[in-house]
């Protein structure tokens, strides 16, 4: 598989290390171009992980199934202007936040798209991306993307575009909640009355080794709350505490604001 990368910032370089580093690979290092304004970052990811730092923009799409877009959302039409007459039959892959699959369409001249949205956990290939394609994007290449996003973690594929933003406001945005919840568990250990290095330690060993076994043990969530919950006990009047300040309330009151705002974005974006 020959991937072009527009884009060398963290979530470019999770790309990288994801797709050349997978076991098995989903592409050979050789086989993957990068092209970002910074020359630094890419000698960087050149040196790292011995892919190849493209001349100029057009160089990425030279042979590439895949070309994908990871630069900042103002920074596309610029870029989109420097590449779309050489893209041939590659499929084009857009991590941009707001940027529609129209707007990909109109701009790269080409009507094999997708866009998806995957969040930072990428970086350790442990993340999620939800995605979605225009009908043009042909099953193969579908196949193609679905290895590229697994290879950093989940993939879910999604039948229509309006699921993007609701994507982001859930996992795309999600593990900001997530260090949230870790900071606040912290600082209640600390007012209690532990050390800070411990309840760091504590909260964060207790915040992944719920997430996993969860995953492990296939439970709906309320099933294993509910395994921890004595009668009277400690972690009934706790979950007494989270009830009493609308912590369910709060969660999908957050959920949806950034669901609306990625969807504002995507409207501005238009005009």
């Amino acid at each position: 598989m020959k991937i072009g990368l527009m884009g060398a910032g963290a979530m470019g370089e999770a790309i990288v290390a994801a797709v050349t580093r997978s076991d098995p690979a989903v592409a050979a290092a050789s086989d993957v171009s990068v092209f970002d304004i910074s020359r630094q970052r890419m000698a960087l990811l050149q040196s790292d992980y011995g892919v190849q730092a493209a001349t100029e923009p057009a160089g990425i799409a030279d042979g590439a199934g895949f070309v994908i877009f990871a630069v900042k959302p103002q920074d596309f039409e610029r870029a989109a202007a420097s590449i779309a007459e050489k893209l041939g039959s590659a499929t084009v892959v857009s991590i941009m936040a707001g940027v529609t699959l129209s707007q990909l369409q109109n701009l790269l001249h080409t009507d094999s798209v997708v866009r998806a949205m995957p969040n930072t956990p990428a970086q350790i290939g442990e993340g999620m991306t939800g995605w979605t394609a225009t009908p043009a994007v042909t099953d193969a290449a579908r196949e193609g993307v679905r290895r590229i996003f697994g290879a950093m973690g989940k993939e879910a594929f999604v039948p229509d575009e309006k699921y993007i933003d609701m994507v982001t406001g859930l996992s795309g945005s999600g593990p900001a909640y997530v260090f949230l919840f870790i900071e606040a568990l912290t600082d209640a250990g600390v007012h209690i009355g532990l050390p800070r290095d411990i309840a760091a330690t504590m909260a964060l060993q207790t915040v992944l080794g719920s997430a996993r076994y969860a995953e492990n043990n296939g439970k709906h969530p309320a099933e294993l709350r509910n395994q921890v919950t004595s009668a009277g006990g400690t972690t009934a009047e706790a979950l007494r505490a989270f009830e009493k300040g609308a912590f369910r309330s709060v969660v999908q009151e957050a959920v949806i604001a950034a669901y609306e705002k990625s969807k504002a974005l995507g409207e501005a974006a238009k005009k």
